[in-house]
């Protein structure tokens, strides 16, 4: 039986987070629209914080990084820049890969990390008095990071080609389409959704040679790098849920793919076709050559 693999990988800019001395650096909230960070800092000292308040906090998915300023996005798509020092505390939960210390280094902030961000502000900066995140997202970030290595254009342009592979699917018959959805920027599974993957599982086990080819989208919220991420991860989990709690075995299962913004099912402009394009699709696939067999 032949099977479609499809293989593209995502760009994770992973430069190290220097520090920034006190009011070099102003925070921000960027437009959704906008690109990324572009100020680079060299200076490693800690922001004197002794006329500094109680800020608030962040929490989200980095998206981005200059020097010592993170972009954070929330889960309604507004980004939020923050200044990480010296004397910012990093931690993950259970300590770094189950070890007994949870300490971690500036190095760890990869994008594509969802954390939790205490504040101090003062002088129009934003400084993170503390920054907590999940092992496991953490493991999750650097085997995605450790697993790229293409530029934003090759990215891109792997993705157009993968589109073009995806329209030689001609080659199977589609016996059905489950599309399951998400909240904006959340890639975690509905109950809603866990009963229609497994009715999907059970519906394809009873056909004969079939198999699953699952793809994960987004809407238009958010730069195309972080939604790259969000769909991989969305289709990952999807997969995950399929094998784990559906029982669908993994050698009848196509390599998953997240295809972002691509393929909208609805309008983007509007809150509603948002919210049907925050979908992975579970496609029920029989090779043309086994079909009826």
């Amino acid at each position: 039986m032949s099977v479609i693999s499809h293989s593209p990988r995502v760009l994770l800019m992973a430069a190290l987070l220097a520090g920034t001395a006190a009011g070099s650096v102003s925070a921000q909230t960027q437009d959704p629209s906008d690109g990324g960070l572009a100020v680079t800092v060299s200076d490693t000292s800690p922001t004197d914080r002794s006329a500094m308040t109680e800020g608030p906090e962040v929490k989200g998915i980095i998206s981005a990084r200059s020097g010592a300023k993170v972009q954070v996005t929330s889960a309604d798509g507004n980004r939020t820049v923050v200044v990480v020092d010296d004397a910012t505390k990093i931690s993950a939960s259970k300590g770094l890969f189950g070890m007994g210390s949870n300490k971690l280094a500036a190095t760890s902030l990869l994008n594509g990390l969802p954390v939790s961000i205490k504040t101090l502000q003062g002088g129009g900066t934003l400084l993170a008095s503390e920054i907590k995140l999940q092992n496991k997202d953490l493991k999750t970030a650097t085997m995605i990071r450790n697993g790229t290595d293409q530029g934003f254009a090759e990215q891109t342009a792997a993705t157009e080609a993968l589109r073009g592979r995806m329209g030689d699917i001609g080659k199977y018959n589609i016996k059905g389409t489950t599309n399951v959805n998400f909240d904006t920027g959340k890639y975690s599974l509905s109950p809603e959704a866990k009963q229609s993957l497994c009715a999907a599982a059970s519906s394809a086990e009873g056909m004969d040679n079939a198999l699953l080819l699952v793809v994960g989208y987004t809407d238009s919220t958010g730069n195309p790098e972080f939604n790259q991420v969000l769909s991989e991860k969305r289709a990952g989990g999807v997969v995950n849920f399929l094998q784990q709690a559906c029982h669908w075995k993994p050698y009848r299962m196509l390599t998953p793919t997240g295809m972002s913004e691509a393929d909208p099912l609805a309008d983007n402009t509007t809150e509603e076709g948002k919210a049907q394009n925050r979908r992975v699709a579970v496609n029920i696939l029989v090779s043309k050559g086994l079909d009826g067999l």
